[in-house]
């Protein structure tokens, strides 16, 4: 199976905060988000073990989101991990992984 490739990814959680809808320069819905989901394996100290996961979605995706969602809405998210690295400022390889969107419920 060295042919096989597959990055698909199901994540369901809570809105961390209103989605803002953006506008890229030539006109392209696109909204930035960040998503609480609680781990399913808690801590013995108690604590609630959260991951925030950031999604951007595109288009008519976006257009959704934003009309919908609220912060604190309940949320599932299909799509795809992207990855991405640069260089900052002072030279440094930064990284980020993000979730890209196809579909949200």
């Amino acid at each position: 199976m060295s042919n096989f490739n597959l990055n698909k990814v199901i994540i369901g959680g809570r809105l961390c905060a209103d989605p803002e809808l953006k506008q890229t320069p030539s006109g392209v819905s696109v909204v930035n988000l960040r998503i609480a989901v609680n781990r399913r394996i808690q801590p013995k100290d108690g604590e609630t073990a959260v991951d925030f996961i950031d999604v951007t979605a595109w288009r008519q995706t976006a257009d959704f989101i934003s009309r919908y969602f609220r912060k604190g809405s309940s949320i599932c998210i299909v799509g795809s991990i992207q990855t991405r690295t640069w260089t900052d400022q002072n030279g440094g390889k930064r990284y980020a992984t993000d979730v890209v969107a196809d579909e949200a419920y």
